[in-house]
C-alpha cells in the first residue's frame, strides 16, 4: 500500500551542474521527493540542451536526467545572481556541482568557503579526476575517462577497441554521487553535521573495473577485447540464427554444459569431447566449439533457438534494439511506464529501478529554462522590482 510520503520530501538539493554526471544524481535525488533547484545559464541553460533534438525537438539527455526539478537562471558572473544563490544555500540541505575544475571554488561555492555559515549543508563535487592529485585540473569527458580508466582496453573486438554505447563514466560517478548523498543524509541525521563528498569518474570508473583488474592482478595478462562475447567464459555471447537473428546465451557450469549439448545442439556426445571438457578448454578451443554450435542454429530461426535454450533451462535474451526495447513486454507488463510533461508536451518515462511498496517515486515535469526563476526568488522574500532588475 503506497502512501503519499516519498523518502526525501522536505530536502532541498540546489545543483550547479550539466552535462550527464550530476544531472543523473539529482534525477534520482528528485525521484525520491527532494526539491531540486538546477541552476542554469540564462538563455540557452545546461548545455546538454543542445545535444540534439530528437524528443520533440529537445534533447535525448536532457529529457532523460532532468525531470522533476525547478529550473533557476542565473548568471553568476552578476554579484545579486550570486548573492540570490548564496541565500538560496542558506535553505539548501545538499548542493551538487560538476563545474570545470576550480570554478565553484573560486566563487566561493567550496565545502570550506560554506561550512561555517551552513554547518549542516552537504556539499558534493563531482570532478573528473578528484580535488587532489596531478590530474586534478585536467578536463574530463566520458569517453576519456573511459579510456584512461582502462575500459577501452577490455571492451570492444579483438582488432579495434570500442567505447560503451553510454555515457558508462558519467553514469558511474552520478551513481555513487547519489548513494553517498544518500549515506551523508543518513549520517547528518546521527550527528546534526554536514559533510564534503568528492566524487571523482575516474575512480567510479576503476572500481566498476574490479574483475579485469583482479584479472590482471600482479602482472598476469589482462582480459581479450571479445566483442559482445565473455572475455574468459565460454558459449557466452551472441550467436547467429538460420534466420538471419541472433541470440544471446550464457553457460555458468558443468550441468549446463551437458544440458547444453543434449537438448540444445542435441549432440550429447559433444559434452564427452576432450577439446571441451572444462570451462578453460572450451575457452582454448572457442573457434571449433564455435563452429558446431553455429552449424546447428543455422538449421533454426532464433524464436527456436531460445525455445530449445529455455527448455534446457539456459539462461538466454534476445539482442534487441530500440524500438524492441520500447516495445519490451515485461516493462509493459509491469506497468514500468508514465507519462512526464516537458515544453514540448508530454513524453513517456521509465519509472526509476527498484519497485517500493511505501511511495510512488515522483515523475513531474522537466522544466525550460529559468521556468521557475521568479517563483524561488520570490519564496527567497525579493520584491517584483529586484526580480526584475535581475533577469534584466
Amino acid at each position: 500500500m503506497t502512501n503519499s510520503i516519498r523518502p526525501l520530501d522536505g530536502i532541498t538539493v540546489v545543483s550547479l551542474e550539466h552535462a550527464v554526471a550530476a544531472p543523473f544524481c539529482t534525477r534520482q535525488l528528485a525521484d525520491l521527493g527532494a526539491r531540486v533547484i538546477k541552476v542554469e545559464r540564462p538563455g540557452s541553460g545546461d548545455f546538454a540542451r543542445g545535444y540534439d533534438t530528437r524528443v520533440r525537438g529537445q534533447s535525448s539527455h536532457f529529457t532523460w536526467i532532468n525531470r522533476s526539478k525547478e529550473s533557476l537562471a542565473l548568471d553568476l558572473k552578476q554579484p545579486e545572481a550570486l548573492d540570490a544563490l548564496m541565500e538560496l544555500l542558506g535553505q539548501a540541505d545538499v548542493l551538487v556541482q560538476n563545474l570545470a575544475p576550480g570554478a565553484a571554488a573560486r566563487m566561493g561555492l567550496s565545502y570550506e568557503a560554506l561550512r561555517a555559515a551552513h554547518p549542516r549543508l552537504i556539499v558534493c563535487d563531482i570532478s573528473g579526476y578528484g580535488a587532489d592529485g596531478p590530474y586534478r585540473d585536467k578536463k574530463a569527458y566520458d569517453l576519456l575517462i573511459q579510456s584512461e580508466a582502462g575500459f577501452l582496453s577490455v571492451t570492444g573486438s579483438p582488432d579495434e577497441p570500442a567505447k560503451a554505447g553510454i555515457s558508462v563514466a558519467d553514469i558511474a560517478a552520478g551513481m555513487y554521487a547519489y548513494s553517498s548523498i544518500l549515506s551523508a543524509l543518513l549520517l547528518r541525521g546521527k550527528t546534526g553535521e554536514g559533510s564534503h563528498i568528492d566524487v571523482s569518474m575516474l575512480e567510479a570508473m576503476a572500481e566498476w573495473m574490479g574483475y579485469p583488474l583482479y584479472y590482471a592482478y600482479d602482472g598476469a595478462e589482462p582480459p581479450p577485447r571479445a566483442g559482445a562475447a565473455h572475455a574468459s567464459i565460454y558459449p557466452y555471447g551472441p550467436f547467429a540464427a538460420g534466420d538471419g537473428g541472433a541470440v544471446m546465451l550464457g553457460l555458468q557450469n558443468e550441468r549446463e554444459w551437458q544440458a547444453f549439448c543434449a537438448q540444445v545442439l542435441q549432440m550429447p556426445q559433444l559434452a564427452d569431447d576432450p577439446r571441451f571438457a572444462s570451462n578453460a578448454l572450451r575457452n582454448q578451443h572457442r573457434e571449433e566449439l564455435k563452429a558446431q554450435i553455429l552449424e546447428v542454429f543455422s538449421q533454426l530461426s532464433a524464436a527456436q533457438v531460445i525455445e530449445r535454450l529455455d527448455g534446457a533451462a539456459i539462461a538466454n535474451a534476445r539482442m534487441n534494439d530500440m524500438a524492441e526495447l520500447w516495445a519490451h513486454p515485461q516493462l509493459a507488463a509491469r506497468a514500468r511506464w508514465r507519462d512526464v510533461g516537458t515544453p514540448a508536451g508530454d513524453v513517456p518515462a521509465l519509472l526509476p529501478p527498484g519497485v517500493s511498496s511505501a511511495f510512488e517515486p515522483r515523475m513531474d515535469a522537466v522544466p525550460a529554462v529559468g521556468q521557475h526563476t521568479r517563483a524561488i526568488l520570490a519564496g527567497l522574500g525579493w520584491d517584483e522590482a529586484r526580480i526584475a532588475a535581475l533577469v534584466r
